[in-house]
């Protein structure tokens, strides 16, 4: 089977998505993402470990049939929000209205979550991650979505509304496992809901909740898309334990609205501890053979996926991981492009497959990469 011309000059334009301040969000480098992926004529595509979709909602957008795959739960909501719906925008407008009527109440998410705004958090010695009067309000809608007899769809969107309602008025840096010690400005805003910028979908997508290794052996796709969430191998920095569920735990129980048992300053569910909730993509210890287990994990992804082309991202971290990555991908197939972007120094290139990559320093680089399976 010939490989495709990479250097065609066809192109995509980059959509607006819509997302949650994000840690792994690939928001900046959607352009190199889509450029990447504008020669190759695919129309089904993979976008695993899907987070706050923002690359599922891209590709549909630009006419790919998407598979949105993701083990969180809110993950989920927000692509059967964005990928599933089929009707105009302005249909959820009674939805989003009735909801942001509703007088608010102190509730379970007020008693764990709220915080006086009178009080600054260092000064109480009790740090929350909203205002007692957006708790109140989520309590209040919360519950109504559940007795509102939504579909999954209503639902879905109605909950993404929420979500997206309750980061714009958040006191934390952008993730949940820690608050900051004074109130932020936008904290002491009204948090208010807005109709998602939801599409009417024409293609047939897909969304799937679950490992990933359980999707890549159901499906087949033209192309796939991985940005998975492995550890740092930087003995120097010992990585956090935090994992993802952790650092959005609050989106979970939203979602779920089940009152969880709750355990830390930070107020965390207890099945987002390390013991219950780590991913093997997150894992930075080494096998018995001294390679990563994380990166071994991102050998058998690229093996067991059915799919002609895999772009992968990588965020740069110790040279060690560097030189596996190397190793793992020369062997499963031929490598059409690398792409490095460079954050601090704001410029994006092309880069020689050779050891430039492995000794660079690469401390605020993200790389992708484009793979033709063998």
């Amino acid at each position: 089977m010939p490989s495709i011309n990479v250097s065609s000059e066809t192109t995509l334009t980059v959509p607006k998505t819509q997302g949650i301040k994000y840690a792994g969000s690939k928001l900046k480098i959607l352009p190199s993402i889509l450029d990447v992926l504008a020669p190759l004529g695919a129309r089904t595509a993979l976008d695993g470990f899907s987070g706050s979709t923002r690359v599922s909602q891209a590709l549909a957008q630009c006419g790919f049939h998407v598979t949105s795959s993701d083990s969180a739960v809110w993950s989920e909501v927000f692509a059967t929000c964005f990928l599933l719906n089929t009707r105009p925008r302005e249909y959820y407008a009674d939805i989003i209205r009735h909801l942001n009527s509703l007088e608010g109440y102190h509730g379970w998410f007020s008693e764990h979550y709220g915080g006086s705004a009178d009080v600054q958090p260092d000064k109480s010695g009790e740090k929350r991650p909203f205002q007692l009067h957006n708790t109140r309000k989520l309590d209040a809608i919360r519950n109504e979505i559940d007795r509102m007899g939504l579909d999954e769809v209503e639902k879905a969107v109605a909950l993404t509304s929420l979500i997206f309602a309750l980061d714009s008025v958040d006191n934390t840096l952008g993730h949940y496992a820690a608050y900051l010690s004074d109130w932020s400005a936008r904290s002491y805003k009204t948090m208010t809901l807005r109709i998602p910028d939801v599409h009417l979908n024409t293609a047939e997508h897909r969304v799937v909740k679950g490992d990933i290794f359980d999707t890549i052996g159901r499906y087949e796709f033209d192309v796939a898309y991985f940005d998975p969430p492995y550890g740092s191998n930087n003995d120097k920095m010992p990585p956090s334990r935090v994992r993802y569920s952790s650092y959005y735990h609050i989106w979970t129980t939203v979602i779920k609205n089940d009152k969880p048992a709750l355990f830390g300053k930070v107020n965390r569910r207890v099945d987002t501890r390390d013991s219950v909730a780590a991913s093997v993509f997150e894992e930075f210890r080494k096998d018995s053979e001294g390679s990563f287990i994380a990166m071994q994990a991102i050998k058998r992804l690229i093996e067991e996926t059915a799919a002609r082309h895999i772009v992968l991202s990588y965020s740069s971290g110790g040279r060690a991981t560097k030189e596996e990555l190397y190793s793992i991908l020369n062997a499963s197939g031929t490598i059409l492009k690398a792409i490095e972007i460079d954050y601090k120094k704001n410029v994006m290139g092309a880069m020689r497959w050779t050891n430039e990559w492995i000794t660079s320093d690469g401390a605020y680089s993200e790389y992708l990469f484009l793979l033709e399976k063998s």
